[in-house]
């Protein structure tokens, strides 16, 4: 076995670049992590219910992670620049670039997934399109909703002089962050590779990314023609479809570990679940700024009758057959700790809370729903706003912080009650105890109260694996799959698999119901409230 410092050290490393920070983190042959570097950026809230990020900022974010990392193995005695293999990249989903293919600058800043300014052109294609929000499901398996590439790409060609005369002249490109990475990373608008060949970037973007744009068509696994048609957006400024696992480019020279080929891509609740190896009927909950819980359905697309979304899993080679997966998206997870810390100064740290939520036994009667931007899944309700109820004078800042915490979990719970509908007994694994088990990871799951509230409110137990940083692990399996460091047999025969800690619920059943029934009469309180700030 090759140690420390040993010859044939064989590596893979993985880009993850989140909503709020971009995380470098290079694994040994065994999946294990020896070194990482992570940075957060800046959010930019121009207009209420507006956010966008730099494209430049993340770019360089991930330049400095990577060389950050590097150095920080280098003194550790590991000799990635000699072993490293491929580095894979996951990405925070449905943010759009666009920008320019002579200059290679963005033409504006990146639009973020949960911004809500597309919500006049939803109501204005669901108005014109026969089929109302559900126009393109048949095809993309998404409901027309701010939440989507393909609403902000239209709100950029609309609003944005610079973007109408680039898209006129040929001279635009539209990508998701990956897009946008990938691009930069092989060479731009011009390079060299390690060998002083001249390269430009690649113009690609993986099925995962590509089925969150409402633009791909689920199963051709292709740009569906008639939806472009239908929106007017020109099929030139789209990139390439490719698998999740597969050679991509290399890193262009100027770059920390030029060379390297990049042979991994998926969005970053597609990599949880294959770091998690969720196969069909698996599902897992990533806790995150948003909460994203999928399902793997095997090689069938399962469509929703209960608010989810049809989607990709992953599809690992170009050869290799398409898991596809339901999905329930969560505008506001973690985003809500931050809110605390940042907006209110209720806490200093995000890990507080936890401490903070024990001082009280619980919520005090306190429901908080965290519509800031709006719904999800499975309500899709851009009019709905954020709301604290049930508020006495007994109400202290620790019953607030434990309803923040419990309205993850009670958001969690609608999603998995949807899927439970749609799927059906026979889309779920069951553990040998016949329990159905939800796998969990991301950020907010260091917290032990958390995960236990969820157990509670679920009345399932809750899977947290030693490593919670399943999105990058995730995409590097799929490149060190793509370059042979791995076989799928390796990977799924659990790679990774370590000490567990398992989460059982405590709550009795009518507890339990009485909670759930609150709860909704709470989301309920949120609906129509988008218009209180005009």
């Amino acid at each position: 076995m090759a140690g420390k410092g040993a010859e044939g050290e064989v590596y893979v490393a993985s880009i993850d670049q989140g909503t709020t920070s971009t995380r470098f983190i290079i694994y040994d042959r065994h999946a294990k992590p020896v070194a990482s570097h992570q940075l957060e950026f800046k959010q930019h809230y121009p207009e209420a219910g507006w956010v966008e990020h730099d494209p430049i900022e993340i770019m360089e974010s991930v330049t400095m992670c990577m060389a950050k990392a590097l150095e920080k193995a280098t003194a550790d005695g590991y000799n990635v620049d000699a072993g490293l293999k491929a580095i894979g990249i996951t990405n925070q989903r449905e943010t759009t670039v666009m920008w320019s293919k002579s200059t290679g600058l963005p033409l504006y800043n990146a639009i973020v997934w949960m911004d809500a300014r597309t919500s006049p052109i939803c109501r204005r294609l669901e108005s014109e399109l026969s089929g109302g929000r559900t126009h393109f499901v048949e095809t993309c398996g998404l409901p027309i909703s701010t939440y989507f590439s393909a609403l902000k790409v239209l709100w950029l060609m609309e609003n944005v002089d610079a973007i109408k005369d680039a898209v006129r002249a040929g001279d635009a490109l539209f990508g998701t962050i990956d897009t946008w990475l990938i691009w930069n990373l092989t060479g731009g608008t011009g390079g060299t590779d390690h060998d002083g060949k001249q390269v430009f970037g690649q113009h690609v973007t993986d099925c995962s990314n590509a089925s969150r744009t409402m633009l791909m068509n689920l199963k051709a696994l292709d740009w569906d023609k008639p939806t472009l048609e239908t929106l007017g957006i020109p099929a030139e400024i789209l990139p390439k479809i490719i698998s999740n696992s597969e050679r991509i480019g290399v890193v262009a020279n100027g770059f920390p570990l030029a060379g390297v080929p990049i042979a991994g891509c998926l969005g970053d609740q597609h990599a949880a679940m294959l770091g998690q190896l969720c196969q069909k009927g698996e599902a897992k909950s990533t806790y995150g700024t948003g909460a994203f819980i999928l399902l793997n359905t095997g090689e069938e697309v399962t469509q929703s009758s209960h608010g989810l979304l049809s989607t990709i899993a992953y599809k690992l080679g170009q050869s290799a057959p398409t898991n596809y997966a339901l999905e329930g998206s969560i505008a506001i997870a973690g985003a809500a700790v931050q809110w605390l810390r940042d907006s209110l100064g209720i806490i200093s740290t995000s890990a507080e809370i936890e401490k903070l939520a024990e001082t009280v036994h619980d919520s005090g009667g306190i429901y908080f729903v965290p519509a800031f931007n709006g719904l999800f899944a499975p309500w899709w309700r851009d009019d709905a706003r954020g709301i604290c109820i049930g508020i006495t004078r007994f109400t202290n800042k620790g019953h607030i912080a434990r309803a923040v915490l419990e309205s993850m979990c009670f958001q969690v719970n609608d999603v998995l009650s949807s899927m439970h509908k749609d799927a059906g007994g026979a889309g779920e694994m069951k553990s040998t105890e016949g329990e159905f088990l939800l796998r969990v990871d991301g950020g907010a799951t260091v917290n032990n109260l958390l995960m236990q509230i969820q157990a509670d409110l679920l009345g399932s137990p809750v899977v947290r694996p030693a490593d919670t940083e399943t999105t990058a692990l995730g995409a590097a399996y799929a490149a060190g799959l793509a370059v042979g460091v791995w076989t799928n047999e390796q990977i799924f025969a659990g790679l990774h698999k370590e000490n567990t800690t398992i989460f059982r619920p405590k709550l009795d059943e009518s507890h339990r119901k009485k909670r759930a029934d609150s709860w909704y009469k709470a989301v309920s309180r949120s609906f129509d409230l988008a218009d209180l700030s005009l």
